[in-house]
């Protein structure tokens, strides 16, 4: 998902700001971010379906199974 590389970067510098200066001093509210979590969010979402790629798919654990060892095409 290189399209959204950058996003995720924004979001994460974000998130660690947050957490470091408001999460750990007691302020829960994560608002802060929320916009720029929607943005990355809907990024993935999009490029998924550019690649045909369920959710369901990315989730299932192929690791140790048959499905490991099948080459993708």
């Amino acid at each position: 998902m290189e399209a959204c590389k950058e996003l995720k970067q924004t979001y994460d510098d974000c998130f660690n700001s947050w957490f470091k200066d408001k999460f750990l001093k007691g302020n829960q509210n994560d608002s802060q971010c929320s916009y720029l979590l929607k943005v990355y969010k809907q990024c993935v979402e999009k490029a998924m379906k550019e690649h045909n790629i369920e959710l369901h798919d990315a989730q299932i654990n192929h690791l140790e199974t048959d499905k490991e060892k099948v080459p993708q095409s």
